[in-house]
């Protein structure tokens, strides 16, 4: 993962101003006379999301124009302003408007998500464009919450050929590494031995074999449990999805990839917290010993459950994962 990051706040940068429909004239009159009339010339109306490059006598850039748009289009879009990030040639640029401190943050933050790429398999080419923070932003804390977002994005992405429950795992224990946090995992038998019977019995038709994750941080402060679905890949068993249905099932381990984001941005951000993440990871697959129509099965709980559908195999994984999460009674 390339999280994405602020400029060096020391860089030189080109200024970006924002107007709104009702600013705009007032915007343009404090620009150089080239640049407004540019902006003019190109039709800019400041409508929401809109960029307009503003050269120089010779052409080279001195800044951008950037629309917020109307009142209305401000309350629907809140992350308006940041598709300049991927509109704006290469290079830094820097907010020349004050927007005030909560916009600035909105603004910001949603630079560095609009900034996220997913390049594992055909790596992005040339110089991004690239944002100095601004002043009233903490600028670590929204890095944070960016690279949090960007691991779950990856993961999500991911294809199910690279993203099994081994590497689900592998994942977890990166993140446990780079943040001190402790991380244990129950695998295929074991998970009999020691009282998840569904995690076991949804995973275990496929060739990668099922597993609970754990992983605990901190020691002080509240205690937050986080429990996060990890089917790599649901084809459905035996109940076969069809083929339009299956195909970005990839992201069923989407609940996992998305406790996993929040983990980094908790711990990187270092909350009085004492944090456990459970993550039951499977596929749901089709071969000989896959659970079928009809079976019923006995929880981690003690319930019994009756499958009328094999489709159905998020709950169950859950349910195993969520009776241990609550077995400590998490605040």
């Amino acid at each position: 993962m390339r999280a994405p990051k602020f400029a060096d706040p020391g860089a030189e940068a080109l200024p970006l101003y924002v107007a709104t429909p009702d600013s705009l004239e007032g915007v343009l009159a404090e620009l150089p006379e080239v640049a407004a009339n540019w902006a003019r010339a190109q039709g800019a109306r400041a409508s929401a999301g809109e960029v307009t490059v503003l050269p120089d006598a010779g052409g080279s850039p001195v800044g951008a124009l950037l629309g917020l748009g109307g009142d209305a289009a401000q309350r629907r879009g809140r992350f308006v302003l940041a598709g300049a990030a991927s509109k704006l040639p290469g290079g830094t640029w820097r907010l020349a408007t004050p927007l005030g401190a909560d916009a600035e943050a909105e603004f910001a933050l949603g630079w560095l998500l609009e900034s996220y790429r997913f390049d594992r398999y055909r790596p992005q080419d040339g110089e991004t464009a690239a944002l100095v923070a601004p002043t009233s932003v903490d600028a670590a804390r929204l890095e944070a919450i960016a690279a949090g977002e960007c691991l779950t994005r990856d993961l999500i992405n991911t294809p199910a050929s690279d993203m099994g429950p081994p590497q689900l795992e592998a994942a977890v224990r990166a993140l446990a590494a780079d943040h001190g946090a402790e991380c244990q995992v129950w695998t295929g038998d074991a998970l009999l031995t020691e009282n998840f019977p569904m995690i076991h019995a949804v995973g275990r038709a496929a060739d990668t074999t099922p597993r609970l994750i754990e992983m605990t941080w901190g020691t002080g402060g509240p205690r937050l449990t986080l429990v996060g679905k990890g089917v790599c890949f649901d084809t459905g068993g035996l109940n076969l999805k069809p083929g339009g249905s299956m195909g970005l099932m990839k992201k069923d381990m989407g609940g996992a990839a998305t406790v996993l984001g929040l983990s980094h941005m908790i711990m990187e951000t270092g909350m009085d917290i004492r944090l456990r993440v459970l993550i039951p990871a499977v596929e749901n697959a089709v071969s000989g010993p896959a659970f079928r129509p009809g079976d019923i099965l006995t929880a981690r709980n003690g319930k019994t459950v009756e499958i009328n559908n094999t489709d159905a195999e998020g709950r169950l994984v859950l349910a195993d994962a969520l009776t241990l999460g609550a077995e400590d009674a998490p605040d």
